[in-house]
């Protein structure tokens, strides 16, 4: 039997498990003068928008309209593919150009099929290159963004760097794959003993172990940050200092550097502090570019996270757009993970603020030799994404995107490596005068 003779035969299959599920839609096989819809539903018809991020670790597929879009969704095999119904919607360039979106190398989409409506759907499937884990949910409208349908594709075995990253450092540990030194151990980011400023002891040194460094480049994916005046998106300019940034500190040997992204797709905040806390990072550095309403404010500017409120208003103004990435990134609030609601936990976490403060220091003091600093002292405000309750944390605004000059500058390879370098001096400097403490 062909390929195209298979696909068809599933398909009609399909249809007849579809029945069942289609029966909560009932109204909808009504004429269109039966329908009893809200009024705001009436131009529901037509998708906006449909978007497609892939990414080693999850593709993600959007289809956004200007009211929610009901639907349902079915998972086959044989071959593996996903039939995603929409409810009420008809063809649209939106739609018929989404196929086209399909890159050779997504990990998990082969292609993108868009039927006619029938029964009053119409039916998107979506023909994987393995079975996947699908995640589904609808979002509220955001920032510039309407309502979103947002669709997860997850492989089964979860596809993780960072596991990658501990796998080498346990064959480091055996002899296997390089000298001996102390390594981590990928079953538990709890660290046994004192962090770095929470003993009055006499600090221990073990120059044979790598600090590891988890540099976290901000926003990603459907979240594009602030967006300059010349079209420059802050996700791409964080991304771009951020791999800067770790080749630079890869080029000691003393460091091991690990990125929470290293490609366009979005990180929800408590993740990118797990993904620290996975390989028990001595240091988080967060890396973005300012934005503000004025195109006047300019300079780098670094932060901490504040257990009592933000140091400034302009702080706190800076910590609540960051802290909605989530919402603009697009999370499922409905999933409640314990163990990320105990990390985000506001633990007591003096010692932690104190030695982010110290970094904080020694970064900025670096970035000045660079640019014009915004403000002379670390500034603090309640950052989702340096809670982290073990790990000393730092948010580095490298420059304002939103001021032409600094726009440019960021958008400058040659000063995206020398902002690259001021960072990695300045946490070298730290870690030269206050070493790690030994791990269990």
């Amino acid at each position: 039997m062909s390929e195209r003779s298979r696909r068809r035969n599933a398909d009609t299959a399909l249809s007849r498990v579809c029945i069942e599920r289609r029966r909560a839609f009932r109204w909808l096989l009504l004429p269109a003068a039966q329908w009893i819809v809200p009024a705001a539903w009436a131009d529901a018809s037509r998708i906006a928008s449909a978007r497609l991020w892939p990414a080693q670790e999850y593709t993600r597929v959007i289809f956004e309209a200007k009211a929610p879009i009901e639907h349902q969704l079915v998972m086959l095999h044989d071959p593996d593919r996903l039939v995603l119904d929409l409810a009420r919607i008809e063809p649209s360039a939106e739609l018929s150009e989404l196929p086209a979106r399909v890159q050779p190398s997504d990990p998990y989409v082969a292609a993108i099929r868009v039927g006619n409506p029938s029964g009053g759907f119409l039916r998107v499937v979506v023909d994987l290159k393995a079975a996947v884990r699908p995640q589904v949910f609808s979002l509220p409208p955001v920032a510039e963004y309407g309502y979103r349908l947002v669709v997860d594709l997850y492989p089964l075995v979860p596809v993780d760097p960072l596991m990658a990253f501990l796998a080498r450092e346990q064959r480091a540990d055996t002899g296997l794959g390089g000298p001996g030194r102390q390594g981590v151990s990928p079953q538990a980011p709890e660290r046994s003993g004192p962090r770095h400023g929470a003993s009055e002891g006499p600090r221990r040194q073990e120059p044979d172990r790598r600090i590891i460094i988890a540099i976290d480049p901000g926003h990603g994916g459907e979240d594009p940050g602030a967006i300059g005046r010349l079209g420059t998106y802050e996700k791409n300019v964080a991304l771009a200092i951020s791999r800067r940034l770790k080749q630079v500190l890869d080029a000691d040997s003393r460091l091991r550097v690990v990125l929470t992204r290293n490609a366009d797709f979005f990180v929800p905040l408590a993740e990118r502090v797990q993904k620290a806390r996975r390989v028990r990072a001595d240091l988080f550095v967060s890396i973005h570019a300012d934005a503000f309403t004025v195109p006047t404010a300019r300079g780098s500017s670094v932060f901490a996270l504040s257990e009592h409120g933000a140091t400034s208003a302009a702080a706190r103004w800076l910590a609540q757009r960051e802290n909605a990435a989530d919402l603009i990134g697009g999370v499922d609030l409905g999933v409640k993970d314990p163990v990320l609601a105990r990390t985000l936990l506001d633990l007591s976490q003096t010692a932690q603020i104190s030695d982010s403060l110290k970094v904080g220091r020694d970064v900025l003091e670096e970035l000045g030799t660079h640019n014009a600093l915004h403000k002379s002292v670390v500034e603090q405000a309640g950052f989702a994404v340096l809670k982290a309750p073990d790990i000393p944390s730092i948010l580095v605004e490298t420059a304002f995107i939103s001021n032409p000059d600094e726009e440019l500058k960021l958008r400058n390879p040659l000063q995206q490596q020398r902002f690259a370098e001021s960072i990695a001096e300045g946490v070298k400097g730290y870690f030269s005068k206050r070493p790690p403490l030994a791990r269990a």
